[in-house]
């Protein structure tokens, strides 16, 4: 197996798991402030993370790293939890998860723009055709037009692609397990300043489902998916794995109709047939890489 099957193979394993986010945020929406989420599963990781560096007795990042994992929490620990899990307060997970499909695209703009990537203009054309095919299956769901929880989504998913960028880069010399725990570390005390402010006393009475949601939500995409996200775009390249994320809106719809009763329809099936296809021809499509 060469370098970019194998990166994309470790990527889809991370891709998996992001998957859940919107579904079990629309779960976990329901007993808690969404806030208090976005903060609250951020503060989790991130003791999680930092009992992780103190375990592997981790070096402190240097300052020029330090400086790309501030920009790394910006986008994935507080710019992505944020903006989507206040979209989930009113919209739904399947809509989300279309919109969000946009994101391979964006992920591989950002990283030609900052680390001089070259897909080939094949690369370029299935990329664009994969996130028109998103485009058009959003539209057709929401009646012709977009609204603001599609803004909110949209901007949560620039956040996303900034970070999964200079992660993706920052793991190519430092272990993607401490790229992530380092931006989930260096962000904790601001999370747990609000997570104390968002909290609520009658949080402590929220059911069992609930609290497995927000412990869900903490250490997995949160935490322990970037493990394989960061390892995945260092090995195989930010242009080409990338475009694994093309999957995750219809692995979202699926889970979706197991945990909300969101049942797939023929329409979801068959767009979710022909964006797989697009994730196919892109990797056969030449990426030139730094």
């Amino acid at each position: 197996m060469n370098k970019e099957s194998k990166g994309m193979l470790i990527g889809f394993i991370g891709i998996l798991i992001f998957s859940l986010t919107l579904p079990v945020s629309k779960i976990a929406i329901l007993s808690f402030n969404p806030y208090f989420i976005a903060f609250g599963r951020a503060c989790l990781a991130g003791l999680v993370a930092l009992a992780y560096l103190v375990y592997k007795q981790a070096p402190f990042p240097s300052k020029t790293d330090l400086v790309k994992l501030i920009v790394i929490a910006l986008g994935i620990v507080f710019g992505f939890p944020i903006f989507t899990t206040v979209a989930m307060k009113e919209g739904s997970s399947s809509h989300g998860a279309v919109i969000l499909g946009m994101m391979p695209l964006a992920t591989t703009v950002i990283g030609v723009l900052r680390f001089k990537e070259r897909p080939s203009l094949g690369f370029w054309f299935v990329s664009l055709l994969g996130a028109a095919l998103v485009v058009i299956y959003a539209l057709l769901k929401s009646a012709g037009s977009f609204t603001y929880i599609d803004g909110l989504l949209v901007l949560g998913g620039i956040c996303a692609c900034v970070g999964y960028v200079e992660g993706g880069e920052l793991s190519r010399k430092m272990n993607p397990r401490a790229v992530i725990s380092w931006a989930l570390v260096i962000s904790l005390p601001i999370n747990i300043v609000m997570s104390y402010l968002t909290f609520h006393s009658e949080y402590w009475s929220a059911d069992a489902i609930a609290w497995t949601s927000f412990v869900y939500l903490s250490l997995f995409p949160m935490f322990l998916g970037f493990f394989f996200w960061y390892e995945g775009l260092a090995i195989g390249g930010i242009a080409r794995v990338s475009q694994v994320q093309l999957i995750q809106p219809f692995c979202t719809l699926i889970a979706a109709s197991i945990f909300l009763g969101d049942h797939p329809t023929l329409m979801n099936m068959v767009f979710a047939f022909l964006v797989v296809s697009t994730v196919i021809l892109s990797k056969k499509m030449l990426v030139k890489r730094r």
